[in-house]
């Protein structure tokens, strides 16, 4: 009788063990935190995987065999070495609803990501991504996207598409501007942007009704649209270290606001409505 499940995390392997890979039953298959640099064709006839973490090992490439495992729901290929993937990642489109990809060299995405129509779950931080592919639209099962510390300077109009994100996080990038399109993600709960090069934000932030936190430290913003007054489910707004030179009165409305952080804004006189922030201990100020 033949394991279902094999976890060789933290092994010192080299390679995938030749017994594991005659396994053809197999459904889920863990070997995070090895020394792995290469992929055996052997792995690609495991077509009953539907778990495959290869985290945190030193593989360069991604064969095309991947896309023979058509039953995948989770891939995790964080941690490694890789600058491209495979335009036959999108051959996963049926099932595959989480990829992690954080942690490696990639530059591009491969527009076939864009056919991963059952993705809830994309993480490409921390590569050097330029750009987003302008199909992301097309992903409409995306609930978090995670994009931070890249190279992006810009979001495509795309975005607007993802009707059914709740996370959005691209911070530590080079965004110099924003979408209007932004204001469709009405689902959206959380949106950080902190660290980007942002000098405004798009008036249609307003449209996000269901926002909870909302992260702009460290941007060049001077002045918010008076819709950031519409958040009324906000509770953490962060505008540290923007060179603000007033605030939308509407803030002061939101009733669920927890906290308003303003440190190194240069913000004086702040207006007096600050003061019932400050008196519920809601503001953190210099």
């Amino acid at each position: 009788m033949t394991a279902r499940r094999i976890d060789l995390n933290r092994a010192g392997l080299l390679a995938i063990p030749a017994d594991v890979l005659l396994q053809q039953d197999l459904e889920s298959l863990s070997v995070f935190q090895n020394a792995l640099t290469e992929l055996p064709d052997a792995l690609w006839r495991l077509t009953q995987l539907t778990t495959l973490n290869l985290g945190d090992n030193e593989i360069t490439s991604l064969p095309d065999g991947v896309g023979n495992l058509t039953k995948l729901t989770m891939l995790d290929l964080g941690h490694n070495a890789l600058t491209q993937l495979p335009d036959a990642i999108g051959k996963l489109k049926a099932r595959l609803n989480f990829l992690y990809l954080s942690h490696n060299q990639l530059i591009p995405l491969p527009e076939s990501l864009g056919r991963l129509s059952a993705l809830t779950y994309l993480n490409a931080s921390d590569n050097q991504l330029a750009a987003l592919h302008h199909n992301i639209g097309d992903m409409q099962a995306l609930v978090e996207l995670r994009a931070y510390r890249n190279q992006l300077t810009v979001l495509p109009d795309s975005i607007a598409a993802l009707s059914r994100l709740k996370e959005l996080h691209v911070q530590q990038n080079k965004l110099v501007s924003l979408p209007e399109q932004l204001g469709n993600l009405t689902q959206l709960r959380e949106l950080d942007l902190s660290d980007n090069q942002l000098t405004a934000l798009p008036a249609s932030i307003g449209n996000l009704s269901k926002l909870r936190r909302l992260n702009l430290r460290n941007n060049r913003v001077t002045a918010l649209p008076s819709s950031l007054g519409n958040l009324r489910e906000l509770t953490h707004l962060d505008l540290r270290a923007n060179p603000l030179s007033a605030l939308p009165d509407g803030i002061h409305e939101i009733t669920t606001l927890e906290k308003l952080d303003l440190r190194w804004c240069g913000l004086e006189p702040l207006p007096r409505w600050v003061d019932s922030l400050r008196a519920r201990g809601t503001l953190v100020y210099n």
